[in-house]
């Protein structure tokens, strides 16, 4: 008897020991995976930190009229935990899993092979700015200002029809005899297009010429593209100054909300009536609204900080339905005007029941 017990107890140690080395082993092997989770939250009608640390208009406008605001218009954020020299550990991750705000992803989605986190850093820094001057295009765009837009070559591929015939810093300014206005436009044109050859009014340094390209028939999967070989970009010469200052945040996903914001503060009366409202999705100068990465992530961080609404992307439902966290109502939107329709409804303590939600929205 007394030896079953020596027995029991000797396996007991072994048993627990085994568990501690386990335990160090999984804390400390390095992880395929990083964890995101809720960032975070700005307020586009409020301040921000500059480069100084002073806190300043995240939004200021120059050379028009601004309103005072209420309530907020929040940005929201997704901070990651983890890089290619440190991921997160086992157990690290095992809390992640447990917990709904949080999502374990692969490394490579978030740090591609060969790209340093410098590289990344700087990558997303652009895409912001490109994203504050596409959003302050939508918005003035809305309010009837002309933004000046001009579509513009930055550079062409190899072996494509614009090879050679198109050269970096063309404009474009008509396609088929209807103007350019945006490079989404022009791209849609040439899907439309099908296949036909189109005509390309170019400027080249001030001097007018047209060109000829047919569109070359690309097919991945079941999806059919044509294409000419350009990568364009847009500028604009806008009517007034508008600054957006935010430091140490990335990406296009805050371009909705900055346009709101925009607006907001160029028209008399809140826009959201002075509720707290949050949001996301990329915008385009025509007022597209696109999809997002790590939407639940922001949907948390949202009704943390506050949020009674929030705007999501129509294109995000999918990963939104049965993951809005308790307490906050979320309107599907596609364009800024959904967007602003539905501020309008709040604004007014109309029906939000009554608008597109990702219950009955189906994610193209």
């Amino acid at each position: 008897m007394e030896r079953t017990r020596s027995v029991r107890l000797g396996l007991g140690v072994w048993s627990l020991l085994v568990a501690l080395v386990a335990l160090v082993v999984l804390t400390f092997l390095p992880t395929p995976y990083v964890i995101q989770r809720p960032g975070p939250v700005y307020n586009t009608l409020g301040t921000a930190a500059g480069a100084d640390g002073e806190q300043v208009p995240l939004i200021s406008v120059e050379g028009a009229d601004t309103y005072d605001t209420a309530g907020s218009l929040d940005l929201t954020t997704v901070q990651v935990v983890g890089n290619r020299e440190r991921t997160p550990s086992w157990f690290e991750l095992a809390l992640a899993w447990m917990d709904s705000s949080r999502a374990v992803v692969p490394l490579d989605s978030v740090f591609p092979e060969g790209v340093t986190s410098e590289q990344r850093d700087e990558r997303n820094a652009t895409l912001m700015v490109d994203s504050q001057h596409e959003a302050t295009a939508a918005a003035l765009g809305e309010l009837g200002y002309d933004t000046g837009a001009q579509v513009a070559v930055v550079g062409t591929v190899d072996d494509l029809p614009a090879d050679g015939v198109l050269e970096e810093d063309d404009v474009i300014t008509a396609i088929d005899g209807t103007p350019v206005t945006s490079a989404t436009q022009l791209r849609a044109a040439i899907q439309d297009a099908k296949g036909d050859t189109v005509r390309l009014d170019v400027l080249r340094g001030g001097a007018e010429r047209t060109v000829e390209l047919t569109p070359e028939k690309h097919v991945e999967g079941d999806k059919t593209t044509w294409l000419i070989g350009i990568t364009l970009r847009t500028d604009y010469d806008f009517p007034i100054d508008v600054t957006i200052q935010l430091d140490n945040v990335g990406g296009p996903s805050a371009g909705m909300m900055f346009a709101l914001g925009i607006i907001d503060t160029l028209t008399p009366g809140e826009l959201n009536g002075g509720e707290d409202v949050a949001g996301t999705g990329t915008i385009q100068a025509d007022g597209t609204v696109g999809p997002i990465g790590g939407i639940r992530q922001k949907l948390y961080g949202a009704r943390d900080a506050g949020a009674d609404y929030f705007l999501a992307p129509s294109a995000n439902c999918d990963e939104v339905v049965g993951h809005v966290p308790s307490g906050l109502t979320v309107v599907s939107t596609s364009t800024l005007e959904d967007s602003l329709h539905a501020l309008e409804v709040i604004a007014d303590g109309g029906d939000v029941g009554a608008l597109p939600s990702c219950d009955a929205v189906t994610s193209p």
